[in-house]
């Protein structure tokens, strides 16, 4: 009976820990898209304010 809950126990642990690292590699993921899509926007604020002061 110990070695059956012993198992049982690991399986959930296994499971539990691929579970976790997936969810931890989409959080990163979508933070890195995220983080572009803020750079991307900040560079095109920066090129619009720059013609603006240089076209007069």
């Amino acid at each position: 009976m110990q070695k059956n809950i012993t198992r049982l126990l690991m399986v959930f642990v296994i499971l539990f820990s691929f579970t976790s690292c997936e969810l931890v590699g989409d959080i990163f993921q979508a933070g890195m898209g995220f983080g572009i899509f803020i750079v991307i926007f900040i560079v095109a604020i920066i090129i619009w304010i720059f013609a603006k002061v240089f076209r007069k």
